[in-house]
């Protein structure tokens, strides 16, 4: 590894932090200014619909300029937001306006996000050769979740009573900020300015791509041929295919795991988020370990997502602290080894098919479409009643039988072309678009 992915990395880590200590912060924010409940959840919900409105134009923005440059920018985005935020109470708003001020920022985050994703995962194929992929993957995945959990944290810190005071103890602090959520809120900015530090600080990888098309409805029909190569390539679509399912898998288990912490167990809110980050830790083990992975040998972990399934049928039968947690670590450490492989694999693919930049945008939008589907289904069968138990039961079998579908689709697609491990390592990039 060079000096310059570590950069991407602390870049990454520190805005992915800052982007979840943020949401926090927010709902802090509404929860002060008596906003309803829905509000909180839509936020995420519009978060996520960024990158899928999204992802026609941020391949190409990714690709039109150096990609630290890019990580740079759109991070600034997502800073506007966060002084946006902040500001909330400046504006001489009313009530009313002031939670759609917060709502409007939060989204400017969540644009930013998307824009940033292909830039920061593009430039990791730009930086490193092919066998160094998946040990790449590993590292980024793993940050990620890590920081999921770092920043969900930090929120709940920086909002708690005893830091804020202590916060607001601090002059230069209460001379900006009036409040508990204004101060989690300045603190979380300055995390952005770090990660932008980080950014400027990311080298040329002078990988150059074709001229970018500019008409956006050019963007869109170039889009639609990109989400066809990628779907078409007898690699590529397992691999998208893999991951799709298990970042929408893993958002739905997200809100399952609290269900299921209230219902099951009997536990307070503050407790069931605890189980979150027991299964986030989990997944930073298994993607730690996944990097020892070999990209021509990234397809022999499909088993493990079946395993995975059925590991999820167990939850309804552990109580005692110590099982649930093992095994949420457990669920977590083998959904880290299964996907990192897969992510490798597929940003291998993409790249010699289409471009870095155009690749993790068809990636992000299977992906993030695919968690605004299976959240929608988990929300409609919380609406209709049943028990999470049950949930939890049709979401394991629904996994396992899934990943013996895609097992299938791979042997086949090897039966039909026995070359296909040969093509994974290939030095090319862009032929689709030759």
């Amino acid at each position: 590894m060079n000096k310059g992915f570590y950069m991407v990395m602390a870049a990454q880590a520190l805005s992915s932090v800052a982007d979840n200590a943020l949401l926090i912060a927010a709902i802090g924010l509404i929860a002060d200014l008596s906003g309803p409940d829905w509000m909180a959840p839509m936020m995420k919900w519009w978060f996520a619909l960024a990158y899928v409105v999204l992802a026609a134009f941020v391949g190409a923005f990714a690709d039109s300029f150096p990609k630290g440059r890019v990580m740079f920018a759109t991070n600034a985005l997502k800073t506007c937001g966060c002084l946006l935020m902040f500001s909330y109470g400046a504006f001489g708003l009313d009530h009313g306006h002031q939670l759609a001020l917060i709502f409007t920022a939060y989204t400017i985050v969540g644009i930013g996000a998307a824009a940033y994703s292909p830039a920061k995962y593009g430039i990791v194929t730009e930086m490193l050769p092919p066998e160094l992929l998946v040990k790449g993957n590993s590292w980024i995945e793993g940050l990620t979740v890590l920081s999921v959990i770092v920043g969900t944290v930090l929120g709940g810190i920086l909002i708690s009573p005893a830091v804020s005071q202590w916060l607001m103890s601090v002059s230069w602090v209460s001379t900006l900020a009036s409040n508990t959520a204004q101060c989690a809120i300045l603190i979380i900015g300055v995390v952005y300015v770090a990660a932008a530090i980080c950014n400027l600080l990311i080298p040329d990888t002078h990988a150059y791509y074709p001229r970018q098309e500019k008409h956006p409805a050019a963007l869109v029909r170039n889009f639609v041929t990109y989400v066809r190569v990628l779907w078409s390539d007898k690699l590529g679509q397992i691999s998208l295919a893999v991951t799709t399912l298990f970042w929408g898998a893993g958002a739905t288990l997200q809100f399952i795991v609290i269900e299921w912490g209230a219902q099951h167990l009997g536990y307070r809110l503050d407790q069931a988020s605890v189980l979150m980050g027991v299964a986030a830790f989990g997944t930073v083990i298994g993607a730690v370990v996944a990097g020892r992975v070999p990209l021509r040998r990234a397809l022999s972990v499909l088993p493990v997502g079946v395993v995975m399934g059925l590991v999820v049928l167990m939850m309804p039968l552990v109580y005692a602290p110590f099982a649930v947690y093992a095994l949420l670590l457990l669920i977590g450490a083998l959904s880290g080894y299964f996907v990192v492989p897969m992510n490798a694999l597929l940003q291998h693919r993409g790249h010699v098919l289409l471009s870095a930049g155009h690749s993790i945008a068809v990636q992000n939008f299977n992906e993030q479409l695919n968690i605004l589907l299976m959240l929608a289904v988990y929300s409609l069968m919380l609406w209709l009643g049943l028990p999470i138990n049950g949930i939890i039961a049709l979401f394991g079998i629904l996994v396992a039988c899934l990943m013996l579908v895609f097992i299938r689709w791979n042997n086949l697609n090897h039966k039909a072309n026995p070359q296909l491990e040969q093509m994974i390592g290939q030095t090319e990039h862009g032929t689709a678009l030759r």
